[in-house]
């Protein structure tokens, strides 16, 4: 192309000026973090609403910076866009990232304002944008709550600080050993947390967050709770709900895209039920429905059979035959197997054939006979 072309693009002779008001935006925001970081109100408050400031103070964390990737300006100031990114002190070995819209006015000697902060677009709310953040740290937990009385907190605590060892016991010591709980106020904060409807968490005492593979160097996986669903549990229940999910977080960096759901789920419930004096068919009592009118699986429950939209007697079976199928293999085979079998179908470069490889060399059989053994341990069980 000519020099010509290109000249338009310049004007003449000229230099394209930026618009001042993002450095400034990001001054304001930088400023606004130090000041949070360094616990101090009066700083924080200089910069603009002090509200983020009362609902994010029991909140321990280690790093919370900004930066401003737009502003568009409006008759009362602007709007700017912003990445947040932030690390929660002894747990995010890396920032959490979340995309911010925040809303600047202008003040009297004609600097930045600002006035509001809130999540952008479809990006799923922060704990402290539904309230004032409680904080409640466990021995190897820490449960973070909004509009939740203390005490409820402190339950949660000890649950997931009872869950850690037991998961270790089994799963081994090498992850983090330390787990985040979010207990929002209710359901419907839930599904915003999530950037979900609500509806489709309905009837699911709680869900893990996280980076399936990670190399470790990720922010803590979050297990968020679904307080109604969960304040209908009993003790053990209770207790088997943050065992499972803690189990998620241990088998983070082993469970990839080529881990089926079967497998994820009933290694978490595996471990979630040991301990517990449950037997099949109190633990699995819509398989054993099916298995008593004569409706025995044909095959190990596919990945959609887990979502969270299905029909509930159908996600139930689904959970119970991941269950029953690892429990058949440490039964069989043993526990040490099992978790070698997790850990070999994961590092399995993709789900074509991962479960078919592991099988062959961790349990010496073929998908064919591993179904056939299933179905036959199903049936025993739960007849």
């Amino acid at each position: 192309m000519g020099l010509g072309l290109l000249l338009p693009l310049t004007g003449c002779g000229g230099r394209m000026t930026a618009d001042p008001a993002r450095a400034e935006v990001q001054h304001v925001l930088d400023r606004r973090a130090a000041a949070l970081l360094g616990h101090d109100e009066t700083a924080y408050g200089a910069t603009g609403t002090r509200a983020p400031y009362s609902r994010l103070r029991a909140l321990p964390l280690a790093s919370w910076t900004y930066r401003v990737t737009g502003v568009r300006r409006t008759s009362a100031g602007a709007t700017a866009d912003a990445e947040l990114r932030y690390r929660v002190a002894g747990y995010d070995k890396a920032p959490v990232d979340t995309r911010r819209t925040l809303t600047l006015a202008r003040t009297a000697d004609g600097g930045w304002y600002v006035s509001a902060d809130r999540p952008a677009g479809t990006a799923g709310q922060q704990l402290w944008d539904q309230g004032t953040v409680a904080a409640v740290p466990g021995a190897h937990s820490l449960v973070l709550g909004t509009g939740r009385p203390v005490a409820e907190l402190r339950v949660f605590a000890r649950l997931a600080d009872r869950a850690v060892p037991a998961v270790s016991a089994r799963w081994g010591t090498r992850w983090s050993r330390r787990v985040v709980v979010l207990v929002p106020r209710s359901l419907s904060g839930m599904g915003r947390l999530l950037g979900s409807p609500a509806a489709n968490y309905r009837g699911i005492a709680a869900v893990t967050t996280g980076e399936a593979g990670g190399p470790g160097n990720t922010p803590a996986d979050r297990v968020v709770v679904n307080p109604e669903a969960y304040a209908g549990l009993g003790d053990v229940g209770k207790q088997v709900v943050l065992t499972h999910e803690t189990t998620h977080v241990a088998t983070r960096a082993d469970t990839t895209a080529a881990t089926p759901l079967w497998l994820s789920e009933g290694y978490a419930d595996w471990i979630g039920y040991l301990g517990t004096g449950r037997g099949p068919r109190e633990i699995a009592p819509e398989l054993a429905r099916a298995v008593r009118d004569g409706r025995v699986p044909d095959s190990l429950p596919a990945d959609e059979d887990f979502g969270f939209t299905s029909e509930p007697t159908e996600l139930a079976r689904a959970y119970e035959g991941g269950w029953l199928a690892c429990r058949m293999i440490a039964e069989g085979w043993g526990t040490a197997r099992l978790d070698a079998f997790y850990r070999a179908v994961g590092a399995h470069g993709g789900r074509a054939g991962a479960v078919e490889q592991a099988l062959d060399r961790v349990l010496g059989t073929t998908p064919g006979r591993f179904t056939a053994r299933w179905r036959e341990y199903v049936t025993g069980r739960l007849r």
